[in-house]
């Protein structure tokens, strides 16, 4: 008699193992996934942040066009640029510019109030991004 309650004992224990297992198991999935998606965020951020700083770039390139057309022209209308080289390939840039006439002295002096607005992908898209600058700018000597 002593041997059928060993052998019953035994079969109960085996069976309640398979509970923690199973737990253990879906914990792990779950860790798992967590991990997975964890990562592909972090891969996204760097990719958004580096884009977020080409379209800094792209937009400096903006003002500093707008600004050669403005000085150096006298140029001090709307434009647009479509940028093709190296790291700034992708984006569009427009450029609006505004003029004021001052007299210092004897001097006519000029001001520009320059801005450009620089963007790649379309908007609402995981992948797009811009950046807007504003600057003054004076053909003073």
């Amino acid at each position: 008699m002593c041997r059928s309650r060993a052998i019953t004992g035994r079969g109960r224990e085996g069976g309640f193992s398979l509970v923690p297992a199973l737990f253990l198991l879906i914990v792990l999935a779950g860790l798992g996934t967590v991990a997975v998606r964890v990562t592909g965020v972090q891969a996204q951020t760097v990719v958004l942040g580096m884009q977020t700083t080409r379209a800094f770039a792209a937009a400096r390139s903006g003002i500093e066009w707008a600004a050669y057309r403005a000085v150096v022209n006298g140029d001090c209308s709307a434009g647009s640029l479509a940028l093709t080289e190296a790291g700034s390939a992708g984006f569009t840039v427009t450029t609006t510019c505004s003029q004021s006439a001052h007299t210092e002295g004897t001097s006519s002096i000029n001001v520009y109030t320059l801005e450009a607005f620089a963007y790649s992908g379309v908007y609402g898209s995981p992948d797009y991004v811009s950046r807007r600058l504003r600057t003054l700018v004076t053909d003073a000597k």
